[in-house]
């Protein structure tokens, strides 16, 4: 009552849910029909070669209450696990290679779970057999004892091989290898080895056959193929030796040598005899039948065959002894016996080396003195060597040959039997050089060529060489570069050359000479070869900074060579700059520069190069110039009159400026001139025209172009108008007017002639003219201090000097360097030419003039050109 007392709603539920449980029904697998590749894996069976990862089965089931089911597989302890299954699909797939031949059947636990019941089964699958096995054979290796008197075909052995594969693919045939090239024979199904009919063993011949003998299997499927595996063994046979063959001699055919030293009662040679039946030999007895003449004796047990008389009492140089092997027997008898021949040949010994004879007897030196570089082909007719061996035969039989400096000479003969007369050839004529060997030496040796003991011996040939004069003096270079400055006084040295003659004695000594064109000014001492200035030489760079000649070194024989000398003036500053204008008096209109120019004489930079600078002005705040163009200009700030008058009381604006041309040499020279500037405004002409005029008033030469072109295009233009009216008049019917010719105006002078120079004069208005003045005048007040400024004449280059006439010589060499003579132009010339240059002045008169003409042509109705 109690319990009951206490009962309670979740208490009942439970008890509900129990129930519940307990009415679930398990899973099952479907039924696996034959060749069902689902169910529960029960008669699967697999092939052994069924790959590793296949997917091999298929596990199904259900759950009658519709539950999902899952899957699994489990093994007995120990065992192996071959298969895994994917729980929810039930795929089973080999996960381990299979082996018929290890594990024929496997055990497996297929298990179907809906989650509360599981059910279990142990099926059994079968492994199917493939062909991976190959034969194997049994009891190896195979070694068989056969007599050598065995009858052809009789068995002799039986060979087992097993396979453990079933079916076909354990069915084993046998075969031989090289079935046509081996004494035996096997049958192909129980292994029985037999010798081949007709076919016997001989044990002298072949002792030991090796046969291999293959095991093959009847194939079967593996993997999809047909397989065939089979396996090799080899059979060793052994012959077993009978008594049925003669004794054999060994080492045929037999010679022996006796020589003049043998002692009597030597061993000559041994002669060797086996039994043909080795396996189990009977003893040999040796004796000798004929040939002996009583001089030699055998040994009856060994066969050593020794001479029993002295050599000198050999009769016979050769000797022919018939030697006989009998086989006797264990019981004494004598079977069978064999002959051999044995030659001996008495021989002379070897025992006397090549030896070389001079004119009084056996010599081991021999010498010669002679001139270098002898004709090749001559013989050494001073050198009288003979050489001798005083054996026999092939013993005196030896080589000739000279051992030293290869390729000189040659020796003749090169192989001598006992006895000849030594020749010795030159080869080389210009490898026999005084100047590189002194003494040649060499050795001359002679060897045995056929004989073991290869006897030898030598002689020194020593060759003096007397110098002759083969050499011709060679300087240390093809040319000489030299460098000497301007200021050197007067026997300076400039440059040593050196040549060499390796010749001795007075054929050695070198005599030095110069000559050419350039050598003027210079000596060379014939010993030293020292190159130096004449006492009276002055060098000038300004003049002549590049000389070349030739150098001469000449032995006392006449024989010579030459080398070239290029010597270059350094120059020097020895020049001061110098103003190349009369620049005492300038015009400067406001707002353009005037330039004063300097010109240095000195030939390479920097001595050439002119720095300008204003060293004094008053005031000192008007002018600024450009230390390397010479401009002078006006400050920045002032742009008119009007400001310099705020800064001096000089109305007039003419300044005094000291100016200062110096040049970059070391020491510097510097120069300095006054320069009077005039300073003005633009005048009141405006216009291109008045521009330029003022621009050029200190360039007439620039004006005068200007003009004389203006000039010429009137003329052209006047030509072409008169041209066209001529010929609409020609083709006009009408009586025209008499033509006016025009005549062209004359052509303007050369620049090369002085023009006259025009002077801007101070105006007392800004609107005065210019006024020319004439050549008298200007020449007249060329010197005097004012304004007028007369245009120096240009200056022609000069001609260039003409080259350097050298000496025709027909031995010049082929390596003479090529030389280049001239002069240099004063680089001040250019600086001229380039201050005539037109400016912009000229740019706008043109185009004024321009403007002009086609106002005029417009005016008339004609084009303008």
């Amino acid at each position: 009552m109690k319990h009951v007392r206490h009962f309670t709603p979740s208490l009942f539920l439970s008890l509900v849910h129990v129930c519940l449980v307990q009415a679930n029904y398990a899973p099952y697998f479907f039924d696996n029909g034959a060749r069902s590749t689902n169910g529960n894996m029960a008669l699967l069976s697999l092939s052994e070669d069924t790959p590793v990862g296949t997917h091999v089965y298929t596990l199904n089931g259900t759950d009658p209450e519709g539950d999902p089911v899952t899957y699994s597989l489990a093994y007995e302890a120990g065992s192996r696990r071959y298969f895994s299954v994917d729980k929810n699909l039930g795929n089973v797939t080999l996960i381990e290679e299979l082996d018929r031949e290890k594990e024929d059947e496997i055990e497996v636990i297929v298990s179907i779970s809906d989650g509360l019941s599981t059910v279990s089964e142990k099926v059994r699958i079968l492994v199917m057999d493939a062909n991976d096995e190959s034969p194997e054979f049994i009891n190896t290796p195979y070694i068989v004892q056969v007599p050598e008197n065995a009858p052809s075909g009789s068995s002799i052995f039986k060979i087992e091989a097993v396979d453990k594969d079933t079916g076909s693919g354990g069915s084993i045939t046998y075969f031989l290898q090289n079935i046509h090239a081996n004494k035996f024979t096997i049958d192909r199904h129980s292994g029985v080895l037999r010798i081949k009919t007709g076919v016997t063993l001989d044990y002298e011949k072949s002792r030991t056959h090796f046969v291999v003998v293959v095991a093959k299997d009847g194939g079967g499927k593996l993997r999809g193929d047909n397989k065939v595996f089979s396996a090799t063994t080899t059979v060793t046979i052994n012959v077993e030796d009978v008594q049925d063959t003669p004794p054999m001699f060994i080492g045929t055919p037999y010679y022996g040598y006796v020589y003049e030293d043998t002692l009597m009662g030597s061993e000559v040679l041994t002669v060797v005899a086996l039994d043909g039946d080795r396996g189990k030999p009977n003893s040999i007895h040796y004796c000798i039948v004929n040939g002996s003449e009583g001089s030699f004796e055998i040994s009856n047990t060994t066969g050593a065959i020794s001479v029993i008389k002295s050599p000198n009492q050999l009769k016979k140089e050769v000797y022919e002894l018939k030697v006989q092997a009998s086989e006797v027997s264990q019981e004494g008898d004598v079977s069978v016996y064999a002959f051999a021949m044995v030659t001996i040949r008495v021989v002379d010994l070897n025992n006397h080396p090549p030896t070389f004879y001079g004119e009084n007897g056996p010599q081991n030196r021999f010498e010669l003195t002679m001139y270098e570089h002898p004709p090749e082909g001559e013989i050494l007719r001073g050198l009288k060597i003979t050489v001798n061996d005083s054996d026999q035969g092939a013993n005196a039989k030896f080589n000739l040959r000279l051992v030293g400096p290869g390729g000189i000479f040659r020796v003749v003969p090169q192989t001598v039997l006992n006895e000849a007369q030594v020749t010795i050839i030159v080869e080389n004529s210009a490898a026999i050089d005084f100047e590189k060997f002194k003494v040649l030496t060499f050795k001359l040796l002679a060897i045995e060529v056929n004989t073991p003991e290869k006897f030898s011996s030598t002689a020194d040939v020593v060759v003096r060489l007397l110098d002759t004069n083969d050499n011709v003096p060679k300087f240390s270079s093809d040319y000489y570069i030299a460098r000497i400055p301007e200021n050197s006084p007067g026997g300076s040295n400039v440059v040593a050359v050196t040549a060499t003659d390796p010749d001795s004695g007075l054929w050695g000594e070198v005599k030095y000479s110069i000559y050419g064109t350039g050598a003027d000014l210079f000596l060379i001492h014939p010993s030293t070869g020292i190159i130096y200035t004449q006492p009276w030489a002055v060098l000038d760079a300004e003049v002549n900074s590049k000389y070349n000649f030739y150098v001469k070194a000449e032995d006392t024989d006449g024989k010579y060579s030459l080398a070239e000398v290029f010597i270059t003036v350094l120059d020097v500053n020895d020049h001061s700059p110098e103003f190349n204008e009369n620049i005492q008096e300038k015009t400067m209109i406001i707002g353009s520069p005037v330039k004063i120019e300097a010109i240095d004489q000195d030939a390479e930079e920097p001595n050439n190069i002119v720095d300008y600078s204003i060293m004094q002005a008053d005031p000192a705040n008007v002018f600024d110039i450009d230390q390397s163009t010479g401009e002078i200009k006006l400050k920045s700030y002032i742009r008119s009159l009007d400001i310099i008058h705020n800064i001096t009381k000089n109305k007039d604006c003419i300044w005094s400026v000291v100016v200062q041309a110096k040049d970059r040499g070391s020491p510097s020279f510097s120069t300095t001139a006054v320069l009077k500037i005039d300073i003005t405004e633009e005048t009141l002409h405006k216009g291109p025209m008045a521009a330029f005029l003022m621009q050029t008033k200190d360039n007439p030469m620039k004006a005068l172009g200007v003009l004389a072109g203006v000039m010429g295009i009137m003329v052209l233009i006047t030509i072409m108008i008169s041209t066209a009216m001529f010929w609409r008049n020609k083709r006009s019917n009408k009586i025209m007017p008499v033509r006016r010719i025009i005549k062209k105006r004359q052509t303007p002078q050369s620049r090369t002639v002085r023009v006259e120079w025009l002077k801007f004069k101070r105006p007392s208005n800004a609107a005065e003219k210019f006024v020319v003045e004439d050549d008298a005048k200007s020449l007249h007040n060329e010197n005097s201090n004012n304004n007028i400024q007369v245009a120096p004449v240009l200056p022609t280059a000069p001609s260039p000097p003409p080259p350097p006439a050298l000496a025709p010589r027909g031995d010049a060499p082929g390596w003479r360097v090529p030389t280049v003579s001239g002069s240099l132009t004063p680089k001040f010339i250019n600086k001229q030419l380039k201050k005539r240059g037109h400016g912009s002045a000229h740019n706008a008169l043109v185009s004024e003039l321009k403007m002009k003409f086609e106002k005029r042509n417009a005016a008339i109705g004609e084009p303008h050109i």
